[in-house]
């Protein structure tokens, strides 16, 4: 009888227990406008291309829960304004709790890429050096006739910065890192990438949206997007 009553106590205990907290990382996303950065990070938290895109306005905030080796984590990606009038209002607290970050250029626009080193100097003055998980991304190689930045080129700037590369599409249904455009989850494979990194890390607890930003919920699985954004015609 006695160890039944234990038993018995240890369940009663066991089931008030609260659930295990979700581990929260924050990773940033930068570049040039134009280059695609909301495409991306809406592609990997909608699983599909924006139907409409605009410029980003100070910060675009969205998440998406992942599973990593069997733990549920969550993923919040920030992508600013790349242009320097809409981002001085939000630049140091857009850089403060960072985990990693997401270098991304336009494979067709060669003064994307050139603008690389002034955004790494930027992370680097906000204390967001090597020894943070950080990737290099070229999007649009879906528009192979247009490309001006050439994968060779592309990898010697990423191993000279410590960074893996990716080439990919946000747009193609078909992207792959070798510029062939083949693999449908390449979107997803950077931010796995980048997750996994993550795991070992000391997680951000952030249960609110960040100030100043609005709230809004929209229909993806598993995905909350918290926008501050004014309507232009560009994209981000």
């Amino acid at each position: 009888m006695a160890e039944s009553g234990s038993a018995a106590e240890l369940s009663l205990t066991s089931s008030a227990l609260p659930p295990p907290r979700t581990r929260i990382f924050k990773i940033i996303v930068i570049g040039d406008s134009g280059v695609g950065k909301t495409c991306l990070t809406f592609r990997f938290c909608a699983g599909r291309f924006p139907e409409k895109t605009e410029a980003t306005i100070g910060v675009d905030f969205r998440e998406r829960l992942v599973d990593i080796d069997g733990e549920k984590i969550k993923i919040q990606l920030w992508d600013t304004a790349g242009q320097e009038r809409f981002r001085k209002s939000m630049v140091q607290h857009y850089y403060r709790n960072v985990h990693a970050v997401v270098f991304v250029y336009d494979v067709t626009n060669g003064a994307s890429f050139r603008s690389l080193p002034v955004w790494i100097e930027e992370c680097k003055q906000h204390a967001l050096g090597t020894e943070v998980p950080r990737i290099l991304v070229g999007n649009k190689c879906d528009l192979q006739d247009s490309v001006q930045v050439g994968t060779d080129v592309a990898q010697q700037f990423a191993d000279a910065q410590s960074m893996p590369l990716f080439e990919t599409s946000a747009k193609s249904p078909n992207s792959l890192g070798d510029g062939s455009c083949r693999d449908s989850d390449h979107v997803e494979a950077i931010f796995m990438t980048v997750a996994h990194k993550l795991k070992s890390q000391k997680p951000l607890v952030l249960s609110q949206p960040p100030d100043g930003c609005l709230r809004r919920v929209e229909k993806f699985v598993i995905t909350t997007c918290w926008t501050y954004r004014r309507s232009t015609s560009q994209d981000g």
